[in-house]
């Protein structure tokens, strides 16, 4: 199976994360398919927190890929914050 999920970066303390499609048996941080976008959970105000390519997204989903709960609720994020 395949699942969109998040993939951690960053240092100590300053977390930074990778989505990525990749398959449910690979470790979180290890080989995936294709990355799609990333999320800065500690990003300032003048800095980007999340981007996700929308025409990736919906081709992984439309194939079967499943969202971790998690990168659910940035997909939602990101779009409210593009509508506003």
């Amino acid at each position: 199976m395949v699942v969109i999920r998040l993939s951690r970066g960053g240092a100590k303390a300053r977390p930074f994360f990778n989505i990525v499609v990749a398959d449910k048996r690979t470790r979180r941080d290890g080989r995936f398919i294709e990355r799609i976008g990333f999320y800065n959970p500690i990003a300032t105000a003048s800095e980007e927190s999340i981007r996700i390519a929308q025409d990736r997204l919906t081709y992984w989903l439309g194939v079967g890929a499943q969202a971790s709960p998690t990168v659910e609720r940035l997909i939602k994020q990101s779009a409210a914050k593009k509508a506003a």
